[in-house]
């Protein structure tokens, strides 16, 4: 996102801070109007509590939008879904507002909670939705006028990119493309969209291209007996997912089926793909529950904990606590925390996967990793933010190469967060080779 985009993401939610302001202010003098209908607007402009409203209560909104509408980029918006989204937060918010800060108002010695709740709904909704459309109206004429736009690279190269590179260049407004390019995706050594656009390499050269031309959207507009090409060009493009916009031509097919939404544009005939296997508002939740469920789990477990450690002290020479590097979330190495349950030596030859019958581990360590009590300590990992309760299981960078080796989309589990326990895991326990992980893999992806 360039500076400029920045900019206007915090003068949005600047506008969102003081509609959600404005709107209080004109609550709270209708409650005091309530109270008192002779009362003065200075009167009321000096009530200490409306000035400590004005600060906490915005704040609140804003974060609910944080969390439940995430901030983006406002010309990736579109208005109906900001209308419907400003909506249900307003709903939410003003819920949330009557239970706690207007409990026990004073105003309700004069009206119904029914009353109150539907005036600052509809002023907070009210005030809001309008400064966002006016916003976001200046921000479409913006985008339609040329001013903004974002570096797009279409990877195809034959009729179907021919065709769509045509439709969007003929249309009267600009869609926000500032075409740079195609990536030839058949190898052939004439395209017909050379007439048109620089080829700048082969599906091998996606990702330095991405990197070299700062590219914010992909349209792939591959021809119908390309398709199997499909997985492998979302499988290079899913690492750039948090920060490049992904659309695909759809078949006819799947325009019969109906699983083909409008671009909220213009009206491109074009899917996009949602590389976020979350939604942000659940990953807040998510979080919150791992860390009042870990804090409990090791209150409840410190006796066991303490035992534990007394018996892996006196099983077998070494350390109690055994770190391992593995990779989490986006791809970044941490250090797992496990109760000892393998000799000191396990892998002085190398990384090596255990079984039921594995000779390195201690006959504590066995009783240990029947019944998990060596995962225990995974919890101050769900603490510090490298694991979850719930997700995939975490493997080493060795065992991960092989994998994708085998199943390139095992990259896209490294969209969430680890975790202690998962389907997987359940089902399959501890793998022992790679094709055991391979089968927990199919799992962890469905879960």
């Amino acid at each position: 996102m360039t500076g400029q985009r920045r900019l206007e993401l915090i003068i949005y939610r600047i506008a969102d801070f003081l509609s959600a302001a404005l709107a209080w202010l004109l609550f709270f003098i209708y409650r005091k109007n309530l109270e008192n209908p002779q009362a003065e607007i200075s009167g009321i402009i000096h009530d200490p509590k409306l000035w400590q409203g004005l600060l906490l209560i915005p704040v609140i909104w804003v974060l609910l939008y944080s969390v439940f509408d995430r901030y983006r980029d406002i010309y990736r918006y579109s208005r109906l879904e900001t209308i419907k989204t400003t909506f249900f937060i307003s709903l939410m918010g003003t819920l949330l507002l009557l239970f706690t800060v207007l409990r026990d108002d004073s105003a309700l010695k004069y009206t119904s909670y029914l009353h109150l709740f539907f005036r600052l709904f509809s002023l907070h909704f009210g005030i809001t939705v309008v400064v966002r459309m006016v916003i976001l109206t200046i921000a479409s004429r913006r985008l339609k006028s040329g001013k903004v736009s974002y570096n797009t690279l279409i990877i195809g190269g034959d009729n179907n990119a021919c065709e769509l590179y045509e439709e969007i260049k003929s249309r009267p407004h600009s869609l926000g493309h500032s075409f740079l390019g195609f990536i030839d995706s058949n190898g052939k050594s004439s395209n017909i969209l050379e007439k048109y656009l620089p080829k700048l390499g082969k599906l091998k050269d996606l990702d330095r291209v991405i990197r070299e031309k700062n590219i914010e959207e992909v349209i792939v507009a591959v021809e119908t007996s390309e398709h199997g090409k499909l997985k492998q060009i979302l499988d290079t493009l899913f690492d750039y997912s948090d920060r490049i916009l992904i659309k695909v031509i759809p078949d006819t097919y799947d325009i019969m089926l109906g699983t083909v939404k409008m671009n909220h544009i213009y009206g491109a005939v074009l899917i996009e793909i949602e590389q976020e296997l979350m939604p942000y508002w659940q990953k807040v939740v998510k979080r919150a529950m791992d860390i009042i469920i870990s804090l409990t789990a090791l209150i409840i477990l410190s006796p066991l904990i303490l035992f534990t450690i007394i018996k892996v002290k006196l099983s077998s020479p070494g350390p109690v606590f055994y770190l391992q590097e593995r990779i989490g979330l986006n791809g970044k190495p941490f250090n797992i925390i496990k109760f000892r349950s393998m000799v000191v030596s396990a892998e002085e030859n190398g990384p090596q996967l255990s079984n039921d019958h594995d000779t390195r581990v201690t006959p504590w360590g066995r009783i240990m990793r029947k019944w998990r009590l060596d995962e225990i300590p995974q919890f101050f990992n769900v603490l510090k933010g490298d694991m979850s309760i719930v997700g995939p299981r975490p493997e080493r960078k060795y065992y991960i190469d092989l994998i994708t080796k085998e199943a390139p989309h095992y990259k896209h589990l490294l969209k969430v967060r680890p975790g202690i326990t998962s389907w997987g895991q359940v089902k399959y326990g501890y793998a022992s080779n790679v094709q055991q992980m391979l089968q927990r893999l199919k799992f962890d992806i469905l879960s």
